[in-house]
C-alpha cells in the first residue's frame, strides 16, 4: 500500500494540481497561506470614532509571476470592504492595485518574501463584517477572507489599543518604523518576539504592565512585568518576550494594566503561532501530526515516534522520518512532506462528520491517492442511499462510498481492492 501512495504522489506532481477535486468544490489552494490579514484598533482624532488599521501580507509564492522586461512581475488587486453587523449595508470600500517585481525566478518562490499593504478606516465603535478579496490579475484567481471586526470604544480614562506583532523594527530620522508580523507566526529560532501597542490616558500616572503567555492547555508559561510613567494622551509601547522558546502550537499573549494598588484596569490579548522551520503551515500540533502519519508510516515506525516522551527527541524523530521520504534531499523543501499534509488538511476540512476528516474513509483514500480523476455523485433517491464513486484512471481503481445514515457519513463499500480498513485506527 505504501508503494501505491508513492506512485500516486509522484504522478500528482507531474500533472496540473488543479484537476478535478474530490467530494465538494473546495479549492486545494485554501490550505496554503494565500495571504494574511490583520486588523488593529487605535484611538482616532475624530471624537466618538475609532481608527482601524488593516495590514495585508501576500507571499510571493501565492502570486503568478510573468517575465517582463528581463524581470519577473506579479500584479494583483485588493478589494477591502466593511459591512454592517448584518452584512447587508456597505459602510466603506477600498480597491487598489499592487505590483511586485523579482530579479530572477528563484526569488518568486522564496519562502520568506512578501509584499505588504496597509489601509485604514475611521468608523464608529461596533461590530462589523470585514471582507478582503485578492485577485491575481494574470492567473485571474480570486481568494477572499471574511471576518468579524469588533471596533473598540476608547472612552474610558485609560484605554489600550490592539497588539501588533513586529517582524522588523527600523530606526529612522522620523522615528521608529515597524514591519508588522501579519501572520502572527514565530519560529523556535526566534529568541525575541517583539510587539507594539498604544496606551491612551486622560492624566499623567504610574502604571504596572504585566505580560503573560498562555498555551493551548490554558496554562500560563511566561510572565514578565514593568512599571511605566505615562503622560496624558498617547504613549507608544514597544515590548518583547525574550528568553523563552515556544514549542509548536498556538499561544495567547496577554497585556494587563494594573494600578498602584494592583487593581486590574484593562486587558488585551492576541494569538500567535509557534512554527518549526520547514514544517507546513497546517501543522500546529506535533502529536497530532504524528498520529496523522498512519497512512504512510509502518506500525513500528509510528510506535517508535509516539512512545518517545521527550519533546525535542520526538521532534527529531519526526523530522528524520520525513527526510527518508524526501526525493530531493539537497533542497530546502520536501515535496512529499508538504503534499502529504496538504492532503491531510484538505481531508480534515472536507470530509469531517462525527470524526475528524482525515480519519474517515474518504479522508483515508484521498490522503493515500490524492484527488480522483473523476467523481460521480448520486444524491438522495427513493431507490438508493446517497453514494459517491471515485475513479483513479492511472492505477485503474474505483472506490464507492455510501452514506448509510443519511448524515454525510460516507463509508467505503468495496474493500476488494485491498484491506483499506487496516489503515484506520
Amino acid at each position: 500500500m505504501k508503494k501505491i501512495f508513492v506512485i500516486a504522489l509522484v504522478f500528482f506532481f507531474s500533472i496540473n494540481s488543479a484537476q478535478v477535486e474530490s467530494s465538494g468544490n473546495l479549492d486545494v489552494s485554501n490550505f496554503y497561506p494565500l495571504f494574511f490579514i490583520d486588523a488593529a484598533n487605535y484611538k482616532s482624532n475624530e471624537i466618538g470614532k475609532t481608527r482601524v488599521d488593516i495590514f495585508i501580507q501576500v507571499p510571493y509564492a501565492s502570486l503568478q509571476f510573468v517575465l517582463e522586461n528581463n524581470k519577473y512581475a506579479a500584479k494583483y488587486s485588493i478589494q477591502l470592504t466593511l459591512y454592517d453587523e448584518d452584512n447587508e449595508k456597505k459602510i466603506i470600500e477600498r480597491i487598489w492595485n499592487e505590483e511586485v517585481y523579482a530579479n530572477n525566478f528563484e526569488d518568486t518562490k522564496a519562502q520568506f518574501s512578501y509584499n505588504y499593504s496597509y489601509k485604514n478606516f475611521v468608523v464608529e465603535p461596533g461590530i462589523y463584517q470585514l471582507r478582503c478579496e485578492l485577485t491575481d490579475r494574470d492567473s485571474r484567481k480570486n481568494y477572499a477572507v471574511n471576518a468579524v471586526a469588533n471596533v473598540a470604544d476608547f472612552q474610558n480614562d485609560l484605554n489600550l489599543s490592539d497588539i501588533i506583532f513586529i517582524s522588523k523594527k527600523i530606526e529612522t530620522p522620523q522615528g521608529i518604523q515597524i514591519v508588522p508580523n501579519v501572520s502572527h507566526e514565530v519560529t523556535r529560532k526566534d529568541s525575541v518576539i517583539q510587539f507594539f501597542y498604544e496606551i491612551y490616558s486622560k492624566k499623567n500616572e504610574e502604571i504596572n504592565l504585566n505580560y503573560r503567555v498562555r498555551d493551548k492547555n490554558g496554562e500560563f508559561i511566561y510572565s514578565d512585568s514593568e512599571t511605566r510613567i505615562i503622560d496624558s494622551g498617547k504613549t507608544r509601547i514597544y515590548a518583547a518576550i525574550s528568553g523563552k522558546t515556544f514549542s509548536l502550537g498556538s499561544y495567547d499573549l496577554f497585556v494587563q494594566v494594573m494600578d498602584n494598588d494592583n487593581k486590574l484596569i484593562q486587558t488585551i490579548s492576541k494569538k500567535f503561532q509557534s512554527k518549526i522551520f520547514g514544517l507546513p503551515t497546517s501543522i500546529n500540533d506535533l502529536d497530532k501530526a504524528i498520529d496523522q502519519m498512519i497512512y504512510i508510516a509502518s506500525d513500528s515506525e509510528l510506535d517508535e515516534i509516539q512512545e518517545t516522551e521527550d519533546y525535542e527527541e520526538k521532534l527529531v524523530k519526526f523530522q528524520n522520518f520525513w527526510k527518508t521520504k524526501d526525493p530531493n534531499p539537497n533542497t530546502e523543501e520536501n515535496p512529499v512532506f508538504i503534499e502529504y499534509y496538504r492532503r491531510v488538511a484538505y481531508a480534515d476540512e472536507q470530509f469531517k462528520n462525527y470524526v475528524e476528516g482525515w480519519r474517515t474513509d474518504m479522508g483515508m483514500i484521498y490522503i493515500l491517492l490524492g484527488p480522483p480523476s473523476n467523481v460521480e455523485r448520486q444524491p438522495v433517491a427513493l431507490s438508493s442511499k446517497p453514494y459517491e464513486v471515485w475513479e483513479y484512471y492511472e492505477i485503474n481503481r474505483r472506490f464507492v462510498f455510501v452514506d448509510e445514515t443519511g448524515f454525510g457519513d460516507y463509508r467505503l463499500l468495496n474493500p476488494v481492492y485491498g484491506d483499506w480498513y487496516r489503515f484506520r485506527r
